[in-house]
């Protein structure tokens, strides 16, 4: 049976809804969704790998995990990742003000950039939390927990303002004057906060794949540079965050370099008695964190700019296999999956 003009029609439409981006796409909206695994929709509409860097939560629309998880991108060098059985709606998408609300269960929230001119909010049991520097926060609607590994929040709530730093969290529950208290890192870096480190480790290498090849290491540069911001790698079917100038650390440690730095990706200890490099796993954990020895906890986000031999020569390592065709980390349906 021949189909309809009308249904092949439809169909060309919807197509390229459903297709992930090119090299050389524009950047995306906040609230693109860049990650899924198991059970993850927007509404009544369940998500497929398919969806990973087209679909976009809108205001006024949730996004809900079952037994699964997600990760969306706010505005460059923000991510958001979701746990299992959380609902957590877009409010705002916009540049300049980018608010989600957490209904239900638990989001980590990675700030490698953050500019003033950001108002980067997350809401939980009626309060409004605005993150103000690069670092890493974990938000619990459950427990009414708001916990600051690294970085600084501003939390409103019933007309006063707290301030919670880093290694303090606040609980929302508590009687009485609400005020910040220490935490031990340690002991909240359960299998969320590993899941959540495990993916920023495949966005760095996603990061030194795109940034050589925007430097043109292959023999061509796939489109247009226009510095810092979001970039898609088809070759690890992932948006990855690539810094316009010099190197950075994320808070969980993974190196994310500039076109002109990448050279010297995947190695460190350039300058200090030769080279060394790492591979990528679930079990490895970065050899650098600003401020102190190799942990698996959290470091601080670090920036080593133009001529910072420093922040070269120690950053993380990455594995020299598959960056030509997106291995040795993750690839297809999403990127979350190693070999």
């Amino acid at each position: 049976m021949k189909r309809s003009w009308s249904k092949m029609l439809g169909g060309f439409l919807l197509a390229p809804l459903l297709l992930n981006p090119a090299w050389g796409s524009g950047p995306p909206q906040p609230g693109t969704i860049n990650y899924i695994e198991g059970q993850v929709s927007i509404g009544a509409q369940a998500l497929t790998e398919n969806s990973v860097g087209s679909a976009k939560l809108a205001a006024g629309q949730s996004l809900s995990t079952q037994s699964g998880r997600a990760e969306l991108l706010l505005t460059p060098g923000i991510i958001l990742r979701v746990n299992n059985n959380s609902s957590i709606p877009m409010v705002s998408p916009g540049l300049a003000d980018t608010i989600m609300t957490l209904n239900k269960g638990r989001a980590i929230v990675e700030v490698n950039q953050i500019r003033p001119q950001n108002n980067i909010r997350i809401g939980e049991n009626s309060a409004s939390t605005q993150l103000e520097k690069a670092g890493l926060y974990d938000f619990d609607a459950d427990r009414g927990l708001i916990r600051v590994f690294d970085g600084k929040a501003v939390v409103q709530l019933g007309g006063h303002q707290i301030e919670v730093k880093s290694g303090r969290q606040l609980s929302l529950n508590a009687t009485g004057k609400l005020k910040s208290q220490k935490f031990d890192k340690t002991a909240y870096t359960d299998d969320f906060y590993r899941w959540a480190s495990l993916r920023s480790s495949y966005l760095a290498e996603a990061n030194v794949d795109a940034a050589r090849r925007y430097a043109g290491a292959s023999g061509f540069a796939p489109a247009v540079w226009y510095g810092d911001g979001w970039y898609w790698n088809p070759g690890f079917d992932a948006y990855t965050f690539i810094p316009g100038d010099g190197i950075f650390f994320d808070p969980f440690g993974w190196g994310f370099y500039s076109p002109w730095f990448a050279f010297g990706a995947p190695y460190f200890g350039y300058g200090y008695g030769g080279y060394h490099h790492q591979h990528f796993g679930p079990g490895y954990h970065p050899a650098y964190r600003p401020g102190g020895q190799s942990t698996a906890f959290v470091g601080h986000a670090h920036s080593g700019g133009a001529g910072s031999t420093g922040g070269f020569s120690r950053g993380s390592g990455f594995s020299a296999h598959g960056f030509s065709s997106g291995g040795g980390g993750f690839h297809g349906g999403g990127g979350g999956r190693g070999r």
